[in-house]
């Protein structure tokens, strides 16, 4: 079993991936990003799903390739069935459901919100994969959730946002001061040059340990309106202070949260997942609080973190070991359940 061999398919938004896995080692991973969206400051369905129809075949090709591997070899595919976006995932999974059919290889249907947590367990994502039970905050673009993880697929979702995701905060906030699209990576690389405390902005007062992010960015947008009619230059002369200090104040509200809930249900084990646990300042709060509350911390690899089929090969190996497949009569589907 653990020397399966499995391709793995990542369409759910505009990232189209393939990456091949044996056992627990990664042997290609293979992305192609669509620069269109920076156009229009926000992903664009229909744009996204041509061009993941122009990029699967010689992604998919690249993977083999990169890992010395023939199509004949391997021992399933598996696939991003959702959440996501339908037009996108329906690209990917068309195409696998095809190259089993021409292969006669088993299916898997992959969740992606699972897929970003369990990245955990690929062979070179950490030192050491997390113990169960751990906590792990997801948190990307489309997501934001702390998620009680008992099992590789025992998982309860015990806070989550209720409006915005953290990632769609800091996007949003970007366009207030005129960043291209996706705005959380320049936001991070400007904060590091701005004082985080230059500036105070609202934070949500939520029970238990759900999320808001649009009071913060509501916050935000009030503050620069009456700046800019007394300093019409106010974004650019501060730019860098305004990214740190929203950065900060993000940051605060996702920490504060899983700190809470890592003391209440008695849990040292705490892992961050998704595109926003690539910032720098979430790895550093994770490091800060390492000493400070005795938690063994799991960061993912940069590659890890943002939509890649890296990890919907992992919860592809994990479920051909226990034999869960799927069968050509499978759908896409925009919301899928964790």
């Amino acid at each position: 079993m653990s020397d399966s061999i499995i391709l793995g398919i990542e369409s759910s938004c505009d990232d189209t991936s393939a990456a091949i896995i044996k056992g627990n080692s990664i042997l290609s991973n293979i992305a192609a990003s669509q620069a269109i969206h920076k156009e229009y400051g926000g992903v664009v369905p229909e744009l996204a799903s041509r061009a993941h129809q122009q990029n699967i075949i010689p992604v998919v090709e690249k993977s083999f390739t990169k890992a010395n591997i023939q199509q004949n070899a391997i021992s399933a595919i598996g696939f991003t069935r959702g959440p996501g976006l339908l037009g996108s995932l329906l690209v990917g999974t068309s195409f696998a459901k095809s190259l089993a059919m021409s292969l006669n290889v088993p299916l898997i249907e992959v969740n992606h919100l699972q897929a970003h947590i369990l990245a955990h367990f690929i062979e070179d994502a950490n030192p050491m994969p997390p113990a169960f039970p751990f906590l792990c905050l997801t948190v990307s673009g489309g997501h934001t959730m702390i998620v009680l993880v008992k099992d590789y697929f025992e998982m309860e979702i015990i806070g989550k946002t209720i409006d915005d995701a953290a990632g769609e905060a800091f996007d949003k906030i970007g366009k207030i001061f005129d960043l291209d699209y996706p705005a959380g990576p320049i936001i991070d690389r400007l904060a590091k040059e701005g004082d985080p405390h230059a500036f105070t902005f609202n934070k949500p007062k939520l029970e238990e340990y759900n999320y808001s992010f649009s009071g913060i960015k509501t916050s935000v947008l009030y503050f620069i309106q009456k700046e800019v009619r007394k300093n019409p230059d106010f974004i650019k002369e501060n730019l860098n202070d305004l990214c740190a200090s929203v950065q900060r104040s993000i940051i605060e509200i996702l920490m504060n949260k899983l700190e809470k809930a890592a003391k209440d249900l008695n849990i040292k084990e705490v892992a961050i997942a998704g595109g926003v646990s690539a910032n720098s300042a979430l790895r550093k709060a994770m490091e800060d609080n390492k000493d400070r509350l005795g938690w063994n911390i799991y960061i993912p690899k940069f590659e890890y973190t943002t939509d890649n089929a890296a990890m919907i090969a992992m919860v592809a190996k994990l479920k051909f070991d226990k034999g869960e497949f799927t069968d050509l009569r499978t759908s896409a589907t925009a919301k899928y359940d964790l």
